[in-house]
C-alpha cells in the first residue's frame, strides 16, 4: 500500500493558524508524522505551492526567509517523502537568499544536484549565480 498524500492547503493550515480548528488538525496530523507512526507523501509541487501561497500579496505576504524557516523543517522529517529532498532544501535556501522566484530556484538547485551548470534561458538573472551558465537559444 502506498503512502497517503498530503495538499498544500494542510500545510498552510499547519503553518499559518489562520483556521484554529484545521491548524489543530493539521498539528495531530504531523505529530504522527515526526513521531514516525505515519508516513505522508508530497510532491514537489506541493512545497512549490506552499511557497507560493505563503508569499503572495494578497494571500499572506510572508518574507522569503520566513518561508524558507517554516518549510524547511517539514522538509526534512523522515515520515514526509519528498522525491528530491537536497534540492527542496537548497532551493528554499536559494529562495530566501536571492531575487529567484521557487520555480527558477529549484530548477538551479536541481542542475547542482545532477552536476550540471548550464542552462537554457532567456531569464538574465540566471547570469548572477555562481556555478550556472546561461546560454540563449539561437544565439552563439
Amino acid at each position: 500500500m502506498s503512502d497517503p498524500f498530503v495538499d498544500t492547503d494542510v500545510l498552510i493550515r499547519l503553518l499559518t493558524g489562520d483556521d484554529p480548528q484545521k491548524q489543530a488538525a493539521a498539528v495531530a496530523l504531523f505529530e504522527q508524522v515526526e513521531a514516525g507512526m505515519l508516513r505522508v507523501a508530497a510532491p514537489d509541487t506541493v512545497i512549490a505551492d506552499a511557497v507560493y501561497v505563503l508569499a503572495s500579496p494578497r494571500l499572506y505576504h510572508l518574507p522569503r526567509a520566513e518561508i524558507r524557516d517554516l518549510l524547511t523543517p517539514l522538509v526534512r522529517l523522515p515520515g514526509l517523502r519528498v522525491r528530491n529532498r537536497r534540492a527542496l532544501l537548497r532551493a528554499l535556501d536559494l529562495y530566501a537568499r536571492t531575487r529567484l522566484d521557487f520555480g527558477d530556484a529549484f530548477i538551479v538547485a536541481t542542475m547542482w544536484a545532477l552536476r550540471s551548470s548550464v542552462i537554457y534561458s532567456y531569464d538574465a538573472h540566471f547570469d548572477r549565480l555562481p556555478n550556472v551558465t546561461r546560454r540563449v537559444p539561437g544565439v552563439v
